[in-house]
Parts: structure tokens; C-alpha cells; sequence
């Protein structure tokens, strides 16, 4: 019983990983069209600056969906989370909302806890990184 509970596991992590595949592939189609259409068809030569944070967005939303596709490819070849992989997807999400937020949305309380966000997953990360090189001194 346990053993076909883990091959169904594995399977929707492979369903899972193509379809995170499909998804990118589509998105960099899309980024690619967004920088050629801003390029060649509107101004060219030259993005708007909304141009620029779109595509800045859509950018890091294609490294988040790299970074999920490898922390599933790891976890189901060593059944191991990769909590620093996590975090970076973290800290990419949290930059790509800063890029993206628009001026007129930026309030003071919200911005405040994006900050504070921020700071917790930039310590978080680097207690991650002095914990591997500690073990790795070890």
C-alpha cells in the first residue's frame, strides 16, 4: 500500500513539473512578445516606464516558476525540502511586488510590512547560508 502511495506521489509531482513547464514556456513566449511589440511597434528603440516594470515583472515571475520547478525536481530525487531554495523564491516574490507596486497604491503600513518581509527573509536566508557553511566546516 505504502509503495503505491508513493508512486502516485511521484506522478503528480511529474504532472506537477510539466505543467509548471508548460506555464514557463508560455510565459517566456509572452515576455518575449511584450519586449518585442515595446521595442519594434510602440516607441521604437525604447520602453515606457510601464513597459519596463511589466516586463521586469513577468521576468521575475519566470524566475519563481524555475525556482518552484526545482524545488519539486529536488524533492522528489532526494525527498529532501530545500529550504534555501524556498527562500529564494520568497525573497524573488517580494521583489517582484516591490518592482510591480504602483505609487499611487504605495501606502505607508503596507509598505512598512513589506519591509519588514524583506528584512526577515534576508536574515532568514543568511542564517540558511552560515548553517550550511558551519556544517559544512564540520
Amino acid at each position: 500500500m505504502l509503495k503505491a502511495l508513493d508512486t502516485y506521489q511521484k506522478g503528480i509531482y511529474y504532472v506537477l513539473i510539466g505543467l509548471l513547464a508548460v506555464i514557463i514556456g508560455f510565459s517566456v513566449i509572452e515576455l518575449a512578445a511584450l519586449t518585442i511589440q515595446g521595442l519594434w511597434h510602440q516607441s521604437p528603440l525604447r520602453l515606457e516606464n510601464h513597459e519596463i516594470i511589466g516586463v521586469f515583472g513577468l521576468f521575475l515571475l519566470v524566475l519563481i516558476g524555475l525556482e518552484l520547478m526545482e524545488t519539486i525536481r529536488a524533492y522528489v530525487e532526494e525527498h529532501r525540502v530545500h529550504v534555501e531554495v524556498i527562500m529564494l523564491v520568497a525573497i524573488i516574490a517580494v521583489a517582484r511586488k516591490i518592482i510591480i507596486l504602483e505609487s499611487e497604491e504605495a501606502q505607508d503600513l503596507p509598505l512598512l510590512g513589506i519591509g519588514f518581509v524583506v528584512i526577515a527573509l534576508a536574515c532568514g536566508y543568511y542564517l540558511i547560508k552560515k548553517a550550511r557553511t558551519f556544517e559544512k566546516e564540520t
